[in-house]
């Protein structure tokens, strides 16, 4: 696996020596509402060397870090299923190597393909997901694969009780129904994620972490596909993250900017700060 040309910022180690490896996956052929997406993972990178690789919130640096960027993937617009099998394969790849995968999307859909190669190294996966809307659709205009069913796949690998939602404030009627029988739901907020934190944590428990950029108030990020009001600071979310590094985490992934929807660059460059907190969690 080579390094990408232009890496995000700090993430410049070669692939033997990272405990992390990024890549991008560009794709948003089943966006509903705004498209875009799929420009993200590129805007992220180039954008990113806006920012000093050190943080003042964590007094950490990404120049201390072994993460390395293998850039995007080269993924079919026109088959959904075909994006996510290069999408497994890649982070099949990363796992086997013993390495922590760190995708940045891209549509939420293309969780599921590195869900899928979680699961089949840990059975017993969890996952953790920020987000404004559930994505617990059975099917979209009669799509099985969408982003807004995506984490309806993902409980079909791996079952109830072990898909952890927060931020949701939106989605059907039945996705709520859905969810009280079959996940862990916490609207709104990140309340209750410090027990979920120290139940899984306590059990060491393998955990994917997906989060979705639209979790933030449109206010912090508007530039995304389906901005939805009443969602959470960059600050909240920042400490959110911080619990989640307390758990076994195997998998990341950042999705769902869509940067030219924000002509001011704004949301490009929260996303990039987003990531750049995230890559330094994970380093506990």
């Amino acid at each position: 696996m080579k390094k990408n040309v232009e890496t995000f910022i700090g993430c410049d180690a070669e692939y033997e020596a990272a405990k992390i490896v990024m890549f991008g996956a560009p794709f948003d052929s089943t966006t509903s509402y705004r498209p875009g997406a799929r420009f993200g993972s590129a805007s992220i990178r180039h954008e990113s060397y806006g920012l000093e690789t050190y943080s003042l919130y964590q007094d950490r640096d990404l120049e201390d870090c072994e993460i390395f960027d293998s850039g995007d993937l080269e993924l079919c617009f026109g088959s959904s299923e075909a994006a996510l099998s290069d999408i497994r394969d890649r982070a099949t790849e990363i796992l086997e190597d013993g390495k922590l995968p760190f995708m940045i999307g891209g549509e939420h859909l293309v969780t599921l393909g590195a869900v899928r190669a979680a699961v089949t190294k840990y059975p017993e996966l969890h996952i953790i997901h920020f987000d404004a809307h559930a994505d617990l659709r059975d099917d979209y205009l009669g799509a099985k694969l969408s982003h807004a069913c995506v984490l309806r796949r993902c409980h079909e690998l791996v079952g109830d009780g072990k898909i952890h939602q927060f931020c949701i404030r939106s989605g059907e009627r039945a996705e709520f129904a859905f969810a009280k029988e079959h996940t862990d739901m916490h609207p709104f907020s990140f309340d209750g994620l410090q027990e979920v934190v120290e139940e899984l944590a306590g059990k060491q428990v393998p955990v994917y972490f997906t989060i979705d950029l639209d979790c933030l108030d449109p206010s912090v990020l508007p530039g995304t596909g389906t901005p939805e009001a009443g969602g959470v600071t960059f600050l909240e979310l920042l400490e959110a993250m911080k619990q989640v590094a307390k758990t076994n985490i195997v998998g990341v992934d950042v999705n769902e900017l869509a940067p030219m929807l924000d002509v001011s660059g704004v949301s490009t460059a929260t996303a990039c700060k987003v990531i750049r907190e995230l890559l330094l969690v994970l380093q506990d």
